[in-house]
């Protein structure tokens, strides 16, 4: 493992009112790092000089990923008026209720040059409409319960080479309600789109909140790994080119039959087959976790609000924290690959 020297140990996020931070990337060829704060976008340079944000969004901006074949960066966006909606209007001081609805976003991160720039009018962000997740939100498991697999919306986000193949997708994980009386949301459900850039630049379009969608993208595939029962499933989802698998970084659940995990590894090595889900009895097709055994994990503490794989085995890590006066802001530490999963990840110091 080669150390980059470019590479800051930390970099401060500067503090952004009320809402937590909720993902990290980072744009190695510019020196350029984005954190997203739920209602905006933020982009600094690597030591924290704030170069410019997209404000404006009324909708929770969830794990957010660089693309570094057209320079933007996608995230999670998602609009819905169950406990995470009301909180967000509640937190911008807005009240009233808001359509249900689900999104990619699609940001020019060249053309973020200045603070204060508008999500919806400076024509910095466009988004893509994706159906399959807004039909799993809303509809409801064999049994008749709510929200199919537990699917709550969508958080976890980013590109990577499909598992078991060299085919670059973009994968895009359901948040699950984490209840422990349901039986069927004991997976990661993860939705797979193709890589066609040209193909996502036409499904794109302007977003305006309380409009209803225009165009959309449907999967390519619905992937389920089983790793038992998560608080909101996947909030950071990211593709390791060093060891070529998937890491998801989840809040732990809370059903005493598993050991309730804040890490998971996918292998990257394994492709998709054909499984039967084990509560609802479904067709689906089924990943599997690096480790042997079904629900290996691990404890690491951080990556639920923001990770990003570098390459070399190098890591950055979100450590979030609140200034009480100022608000909400992380501190991004440098990691290196550890050994195994029991510590996975060690500080560069």
């Amino acid at each position: 493992m080669t150390l980059q020297p470019e590479l800051p140990r930390r970099i401060y996020s500067g503090t952004w009112g009320n809402c937590h931070c909720q993902g990290i990337a980072v744009d190695k060829a510019r020196g350029e790092i984005y954190f997203s704060f739920t209602t905006r976008l933020v982009k600094t340079d690597l030591r924290g000089n704030l170069i410019g944000t997209v404000e404006g969004l009324t909708g929770h901006l969830g794990c957010i990923d660089f693309c570094e074949a057209d320079g933007r960066v996608y995230g999670s966006l998602e609009y819905k008026n169950d406990a995470i909606g009301r909180g967000i209007l509640k937190a911008l001081g807005k009240t009233g209720t808001q359509g249900e609805a689900f999104y990619c976003a699609v940001f020019d991160g060249a053309a973020i040059t200045r603070p204060g720039m508008d999500a919806e009018t400076d024509g910095v962000m466009r988004a893509v409409y994706l159906p399959d997740v807004t039909e799993a939100y809303l509809g409801a498991s064999p049994e008749g319960t709510p929200h199919r697999w537990g699917c709550s919306g969508i958080d976890g986000c980013g590109w990577g080479k499909a598992p078991g193949t060299d085919t670059q997708v973009l994968l895009i994980a359901a948040g699950i309600y984490g209840d422990v009386s349901r039986a069927d949301n004991d997976y990661q459900v993860l939705f797979c789109y193709p890589d066609a850039l040209s193909w996502w630049e036409t499904a794109a379009g302007p977003l305006r909140a309380g409009q209803a969608p225009a165009g959309g993208a449907n999967v390519k595939e619905i992937l389920f790994l089983y790793t038992g029962n998560t608080t909101w499933g996947v909030q950071n989802l990211e593709y390791d080119p060093y060891s070529g698998d998937w890491y998801l970084a989840v809040y732990p659940g809370k059903k005493k039959a598993f050991p309730n995990y804040s890490l998971f590894v996918l292998d990257g090595a394994k492709a998709s087959r054909p499984g039967i889900h084990r509560a609802t009895g479904e067709a689906i097709n089924e990943v599997f976790l690096k480790t042997e055994g079904e629900t290996g994990g691990s404890f690491f503490p951080y990556g639920s609000t923001g990770m990003c794989a570098l390459g070399d085995g190098l890591w950055y890590f979100s450590q979030e924290g609140n200034d009480p006066l100022r608000g909400q802001y992380t501190n991004v530490r440098l990691y290196r690959a550890g050994e195994g999963l029991e510590l996975p990840f060690v500080p560069v110091n």
